[in-house]
């Protein structure tokens, strides 16, 4: 997937006025995204990713990775984004359901692996969060 077909999923799921809303967004997840999981895991998802939003993840992803829920991952994405909690939830939502479908099928479940079940949901995998 090209970067500008990333933004434009991310634009359209997150239902943003235009690129540069949906752009701000998309860093801001991942960014909180990288610093959950493993830098080994980020460096291979950055590689993954289009255009400038592998170096997002790669920065991000240096520093051993924390843990928090999902509660939390979106309180994450709320103070980035100067968002309300569920706010960011739609927020995260958009963005990883876009990553889902732009990484390899292998790559996804790798990095699922490293989440609880209750991230599932915001990659769009519902039927994973049980």
């Amino acid at each position: 997937m090209r970067y500008d077909e990333f933004l434009a999923q991310v634009r359209e799921r997150g239902e943003y006025q235009n690129r540069a809303e949906a752009e701000e967004v998309t860093r801001a997840v991942l960014s909180v995204l990288a610093s959950r999981i493993t830098p080994v895991k980020a460096q291979e998802l950055a590689a993954q990713l289009p255009g400038p939003l592998g170096p997002v993840v790669a920065e991000a992803g240096e520093d051993p990775a924390e843990t928090y829920g999902v509660e939390q991952f979106c309180a994450h994405v709320a103070e980035r984004t100067n968002a309300r909690p569920r706010t960011a939830e739609w927020d995260a939502s958009a963005v990883l359901s876009t990553l889902a479908e732009a990484v390899s099928g292998g790559e996804l479940n790798q990095l699922l692996s490293q989440l609880p079940s209750g991230y599932a949901a915001l990659f769009g995998k519902v039927e994973l969060s049980r």
